[in-house]
């Protein structure tokens, strides 16, 4: 990762762990390439500043909330707070790194003195002539891209290396382009070519995109035989992809990077064209701003002592002022989420397994039971004593339920757990008694006695709480016109005598058609009764 935390400041750029940053309060990226955003993502949530063109790239491609993206003009000077009362400020200024789409150098002024951080960049003469660099001020600290920072690496400049791509596509005039890049980076590169030869420039529908927002001229498109510039992912120049190109149309493919890169094929070609500054131009560019001391941007790769002849004398660490010692040292604002989630992992939370007490249990479902039946007790209808079963004991079939479908006898009882209270309840439909839900032949089949039914009119029973309206069913006070309920709870009993049925009576002997003749079989005597009443 190429990023820094500046000690003795509150400033990191291109450093996006939080876990690590410390006192670090003003974050700033200097492009978007993938090794200057690493832990960077959409849940960032802290003030973060770039240019504009990195702004657009951000949200596009990370995600990142606009509200948290502050973008600041390339070329121009901004004050920024160092605390939260605003008694101490910085100056930063952005300078085009020359680098890609959108890169930028930042140069920092403030109590800590003058530092420039410059990010990727290639160097060029007309860098100090900027404003910000053309006063002569002494720059205290010197980030410096040290990528190519190798004495026994030589680079041709941008412009040389660019004339040998197209010296080389100009020996193959019958043979399609195949460049390989990165994602983002060496546009004008590819405009340059499609001007020289007069070609479109096949692109990828995100490269076109970019393209478009720097404002490049039109030579692009995404129609694939449209041109035989193809500019495709650096990865995808392979022996395999070469071999496959070339079944269909000659092919040759170019690398245009600094780095050294296995040739796999004969036909792919390493030109060092080189987005970062040559040993050369960076010695020339340390010699210019005469720093006090160089820190390199790549850390694993050293250069301190290239430069030592160029260097200023080094100054005394600055003091930190107090409110910006307390504004490093306070805890950031969190976002409203980050607090949700704080107070919600804060609850209390029970650990392992709970088991409640058996004792408590059973006196909680004796007790359970005792209401239940004095409830019961209390809203009795029956004018005389009538045994009913406690729907808190196990349910017992004394008959065979579905003969057709069963040749054995059930006699056993069906099982109801009381600890973890898994029961299915019956319930009768709205309008009927438990008692008036089941039908006799159902009723005589459970061994269970004669219904109650209320008194009611002919349009059906009566919903009243007089005990004295509740009459046996077999009562000469029941009118013949209350025949519907009655043929209505025929209809339920083959439902119910299915939930009553146990499961692996099904498994043994069910079928679909033997099913098919109890629903006739029910449903036939519905019929008669239905005739009957018509005629």
């Amino acid at each position: 990762m190429n990023g820094v935390l500046i000690p003795h400041t509150p400033i990191a750029v291109d450093f996006w762990s939080l876990r690590r940053a410390g006192a670090a309060r003003l974050f700033f990226l200097s492009h978007m390439h993938s090794d200057h955003t690493v832990g960077l993502s959409s849940t960032w949530a802290r003030p973060l500043y770039c240019s504009p063109i990195t702004a657009h790239l951000l949200h596009r491609h990370l995600q990142v909330s606009k509200q948290w993206i502050r973008v600041l003009e390339v070329g121009e000077s901004h004050v920024l707070p160092l605390d939260e009362i605003g008694r101490e400020t910085m100056t930063v200024t952005l300078i085009d790194a020359n680098h890609c789409p959108g890169s930028v150098m930042f140069l920092f002024e403030g109590y800590f003195g003058t530092i420039l951080y410059t990010g990727d960049f290639r160097y060029t003469p007309s860098m100090l002539k900027e404003p910000a660099l053309a006063l002569g001020k002494q720059i205290h600290t010197l980030y410096l891209d040290n990528t190519n920072c190798n004495p026994a690496l030589v680079l041709p400049s941008r412009q040389e290396a660019a004339h040998q791509i197209i010296q080389l596509i100009r020996r193959h005039p019958q043979h399609n382009i195949k460049i390989g890049l990165y994602s983002l980076g060496k546009e004008s590169l590819l405009e340059q070519l499609a001007l020289e030869f007069q070609t479109w420039v096949v692109l990828s529908p995100q490269r076109l995109e970019l393209v478009q927002l720097l404002g490049l001229a039109d030579v692009f498109t995404v129609e694939e035989k449209a041109g035989r510039i193809h500019a495709v992912e650096h990865m995808q120049i392979c022996r395999s992809a070469m071999l496959h190109w070339n079944q269909t149309h000659p092919t040759i493919a170019i690398l245009p990077t600094s780095r050294k890169i296995h040739r796999s094929h004969p036909d792919i070609h390493v030109i060092p064209y080189s987005d970062h500054s040559s040993y050369s131009e960076l010695c020339a560019f340390v010699a210019a701003l005469k720093p006090c001391q160089v820190v390199p941007i790549v850390s694993r790769q050293p250069c301190r002592d290239y430069f030592q002849d160029s260097l200023s004398p080094m100054l005394s660490i600055p003091l930190i002022p107090d409110s910006v010692q307390q504004y490093m040292s306070s805890s950031p604002k969190k976002p409203a989420f980050l607090w949700l989630l704080e107070k919600r992992l804060k609850r209390p939370r029970t650990q392992g397994v709970v088991f409640e007490s058996p004792q408590e249990n059973a006196d909680k479902s004796q007790a359970d039971r005792d209401s239940k039946k004095t409830k019961k007790e209390n809203l009795s209808f029956c004018p005389r004593d009538f045994e009913k079963q406690p729907s808190s004991h196990p349910l017992r079939v004394k008959k065979q339920l579905f003969p057709d479908l069963c040749s054995k006898e059930w006699d056993e009882e069906v099982p109801f757990c009381e600890s973890q209270k898994m029961v299915t309840v019956l319930t009768a439909p709205l309008g009927f008694s438990d008692e008036e839900f089941l039908s006799p032949e159902t009723r005589e089949e459970l061994g269970l006695g004669p219904p109650l039914i209320p008194r009611g009119d002919n349009n059906g029973p009566a919903a009243t709480g007089n005990q004295s309206a509740w009459i046996e069913h077999d009562s000469p006070l029941f009118p013949r016109g209350n025949a519907a309920p009655f043929l209505a709870t025929e209809s339920r009993d083959l439902a119910l005598k299915y939930l009553l049925t146990p499961v692996n009576f099904f498994q043994a002997g069910f079928s679909s058609r033997s099913f098919d003749q109890q629903v006739e079989k029910y449903h036939k005597p519905i019929l008669k009764n239905r005739q009957e009443t018509t005629e």
